[in-house]
């Protein structure tokens, strides 16, 4: 079921119809390393996060990337494929590549910079090749889908939150939709200015939600959502949001992560609601990184 009105969405009360049967972490994850980090014009037409115009060091970003593998690989086994300077965002995998049980998919992209990235043979290699799944190509159906970047998934009860904006229409989520497996899909627009979902809300090993209301162009939409976890719905400022918070990821069960920038933003109010809900907050610093325009979670692919 895929439904877009969040007053339909909360009568469905579908979350408490859904079994969470499934794992709601994942086995592992990959990265793209930053090899010969710069930041794409072409990208930034529907990116405000990009800091264009600044200067950036690729080895002060590699550094950091390093340091972002060792601390993710105290929790779960980290896997890193070498960059590319002729696909600057690949440090940022999880919009081109994802993966559901014994599956693995690749996203239509809108730019051709990051259409670019999917013709990579060593990542498909390692799926099809070492892992065994079986490939899932969005890129020849219209819909624009830029997969766990647009959509957010409480992985657990197979559940998909997804916001629609110049890197996701109705025709994309509908592909991912089936692509992932999902019971049941709730579509949202994002706020103008707004280019992925996960940049203005996660869900954490399906029992909590972390939002922002102004990343959303209607706040019943952000409501809805945070219904479906009722006390474990973790609320962000605009502040907090725009210094990555919202774009944050829980590997394990009693864990998130989130950029050194984005721990340092939050509230004293939000500190705590994390650790209400059971989640000790873990940090990498990526500032270098997060100069292309995201965060921590756009840099970790997972492998369900």
């Amino acid at each position: 079921m895929i439904l877009h009105d969040p007053a339909e969405w909360r009568a469905a009360r579908l979350p408490e119809r859904c079994a969470a049967d499934r794992a709601g972490v994942p086995r592992g994850v990959f990265l793209v390393q930053p090899e010969g980090f710069h930041l794409a014009a072409q990208s930034a037409q529907d990116n405000r996060y990009k800091a264009m115009g600044t200067a950036v060091s690729g080895e002060h970003a590699l550094t950091q990337h390093r340091a972002l593998q060792r601390a993710l690989a105290s929790e779960l086994p980290a896997i890193a494929f070498p960059g590319d300077p002729l696909t600057p965002d690949a440090v940022f995998p999880n919009n081109v590549f994802a993966t559901a049980p014994g599956r693995w998919l690749l996203g239509h992209m809108r730019h051709p910079v990051r259409q670019r990235e999917a013709e990579r043979a060593d990542i498909a290699g390692f799926f099809a090749g070492v892992l065994g799944y079986a490939l899932h190509d969005l890129r020849p159906q219209p819909g624009i889908c830029e997969l766990t970047g647009s959509l957010v998934i409480d992985r657990s009860r197979g559940i998909g939150y997804c916001g629609l904006s110049e890197r996701c229409d109705a025709l994309g989520a509908a592909a991912m939709h089936a692509a992932f497996g999902l019971r049941a899909s709730f579509l949202y627009e994002l706020a103008p200015g707004e280019y992925h979902g996960n940049v203005v809300m996660s869900v954490l090993a399906g029992r909590a939600v972390v939002l922002c209301p102004d990343g959303f162009a209607d706040a019943a939409a952000a409501e809805a959502i945070a219904a479906d976890f009722g006390a474990s719905a973790i609320w962000l400022t605009r502040e907090e949001k725009q210094a990555f918070a919202g774009n944050c990821i829980a590997l394990r069960e009693s864990s998130v992560w989130m950029s050194e920038a984005a721990a340092d933003a939050l509230l004293p109010a939000s500190r705590s609601a994390f650790e209400r809900c059971g989640f000790r907050i873990r940090s990498v610093a990526l500032d270098e990184i997060e100069k292309a325009g995201g965060s921590l979670r756009c840099c970790v692919g997972e492998i369900y």
